[in-house]
């Protein structure tokens, strides 16, 4: 009698009733049919899906810009206001990154670790750039940090300057990548047992070592894909740091509004050139970052 755990395999079938052609194990002649979809259905889905929404537009970028001959593609790609885009917006993205991968872990830490009064609102504030229209983070903080602000008109008086210029483009990148980092790494340190950190401990292991290399290890290629999303979010950030930015060509803007300025002026090919070197640099990073954490994981 065949059942679920025995099924008839070649095996099981006595060598006098086995066919001809059969002279060791094969696979099952029975087999249990999976409730979900199979490997062709859902590999076609998906490839479909990421053709039309990914491949497909980023192939029309690239052909757009192929319409240019090299000396115009370099002359609209690598303009010095191009440039100057470029710098401003991924440097200011990875500062911003860097900043939310040292302060995401801190508040991941204090949202796993430790029961406070308002800590159910202190997790959905973590969440609140992720259902914020972009365009009133931007106003928001604008009127913050304006030199007449609530903010602002404190800092002004000690000389600093946290709107309308390269500090408010990071500002609003901060706020708008804090949340990738946090949610990336929360279910990481859930998993990280505090018995682990009190193993640590009982072996004669200080708090600082325990973090260096217990706890740190632990959350490292979590760590690295949060800033990655942290970092790819700031790079394409445009709503939020429009209207505190200042968008001052060469001080200023960033490489979004030059291709949104572009497309203005009816230069598709210019914008698409600009967009093509953008696209091109976060291949490389996630890339480079991807490549570290493959190496990281060895260690853990």
């Amino acid at each position: 009698m065949l059942d679920d755990d025995h099924p008839m395999t070649a095996e099981t079938i006595p060598a006098a009733a086995r066919p001809s052609g059969i002279k060791g194990p094969r696979r099952p002649l029975f087999r249990r049919r999976s409730a979900i979809p199979g490997f062709g259905l859902t590999l076609g889905v998906t490839l479909t899906v990421l053709s039309l929404i990914v491949l497909i537009p980023l192939s029309a970028v690239a052909i757009k810009a192929s319409s240019l001959s090299p000396s115009q593609f370099l002359a609209a790609a690598f303009s010095e206001r191009a440039v100057a885009a470029y710098r401003l917006t991924f440097g200011a993205a990875f500062v911003a990154a860097v900043i939310n991968g040292v302060f995401g872990v801190l508040t991941t830490w204090a949202l796993v670790r430790y029961e406070f009064p308002g800590k159910a609102v202190v997790n959905a504030l973590v969440d609140l750039p992720f259902a914020l229209p972009t365009a009133v983070a931007g106003i928001s903080l604008a009127t913050l940090y304006a030199p007449n602000g609530w903010v602002g008109q404190y800092l002004t008086p000690l000389g600093i300057k946290a709107a309308y210029n390269p500090v408010g483009v990071t500002i609003a990148l901060i706020f708008i990548g804090l949340p990738f980092v946090v949610r990336t790494l929360e279910p990481v340190m859930r998993d990280l047992s505090a018995d682990v950190e009190e193993a640590a401990a009982s072996l004669g292991a200080g708090r600082f070592a325990t973090i260096g290399r217990i706890i740190l290890p632990a959350l490292g290629p979590a760590w690295l894909t949060g800033f990655a999303l942290a970092f790819a979010r700031g790079v394409g950030e445009y709503g939020s740091v429009i209207f505190i930015a200042g968008n001052m060509p060469y001080k200023s803007e960033i490489a979004p509004l030059l291709i949104i300025i572009q497309l203005e002026q009816f230069e598709y090919a210019n914008a698409a050139a600009i967009a093509l070197v953008m696209l091109a640099v976060s291949f490389l990073m996630l890339l480079v970052i991807n490549a570290i954490q493959a190496w990281s994981r060895r260690f853990v």
